[in-house]
C-alpha cells in the first residue's frame, strides 16, 4: 500500500514502488522541471509508448503539477500513435515504431493535440522480447519539442524490462531539463 502524498511533494514510497527508483533520484529532477516550466508559463505533454504512462505518472506525483503538466498520451500500439498523435502510418511502415522519424512525429503530435508548448516522446524496445539485431532490447528513441524546437536521440539501456523503462523515464526528464536551460 502506498503512503499518502504529503502536501509538500512526493510520497516517499510511491516513486520506488511504481517506478523502481528511489524518490531521491527522480524527485530533484521533477522539481527542477517544475521550476523551469512554471515561471515561463509552459505546459508539458507526454507521448509514451514503451513507458506506458510512467513519465506522466511521475510528473503528476508531484503536488502542484497541474500548473505545468497538461496531459499524457499513452500510444503503445501503432494505431494509437496514428489516432492519438497523428503519426503518419507510412512513417511506421517505412521506419518501424522504434525510430527517429516516429518519435519526432510523436513529440510534434503531443504539442499539436494538446494545450502544451513542450513535449516528451518515447518509443522503444523494453523487452524481454521484441528486439532485433538492428533494434535490440534496450533501444529507446527520445523526442522533445521545446517551444517549437524539435530534438531527438537514441539511447541503449541494459537490464530487464523494469530497468529499461525506469532508465527511459529518468533520461527523458533529465534531458528535458537540459534542453530548457
Amino acid at each position: 500500500m502506498l503512503e499518502q502524498d504529503n502536501p509538500e511533494g512526493f510520497s516517499q514510497s510511491s516513486l520506488k514502488e511504481l517506478f523502481g527508483l528511489p524518490s531521491e533520484q527522480l524527485e530533484p529532477q521533477l522539481r527542477q522541471l517544475a521550476a523551469k516550466l512554471k515561471p515561463r508559463k509552459l505546459m508539458l505533454a507526454t507521448a509514451e509508448s514503451c513507458t506506458g504512462g510512467m513519465i506522466a505518472a511521475a510528473c503528476t506525483d508531484l503536488a502542484g503539477s497541474s500548473e505545468w503538466f497538461e496531459r499524457g498520451f499513452v500510444s503503445y500500439s501503432n494505431a494509437a500513435k496514428t489516432d492519438l498523435l497523428g503519426v503518419p502510418g507510412m512513417l511506421v511502415l517505412l521506419h518501424g515504431a522504434v525510430s527517429e522519424p516516429v518519435v519526432r512525429a510523436m513529440a510534434t503530435g503531443a504539442v499539436l493535440r494538446s494545450q502544451a508548448q513542450v513535449s516528451i516522446a518515447v518509443t522503444g524496445v523494453a523487452g524481454p522480447g521484441g528486439g532485433t539485431e538492428a533494434k535490440p532490447v534496450g533501444t529507446v528513441w527520445f523526442g522533445w519539442q521545446v517551444e517549437g524546437a524539435l530534438h531527438s536521440e537514441v539511447q541503449h539501456f541494459n537490464g530487464d524490462r523494469a530497468m529499461v523503462r525506469a532508465a527511459t523515464m529518468a533520461h527523458a526528464i533529465r534531458r528535458l531539463n537540459e534542453l530548457l536551460g
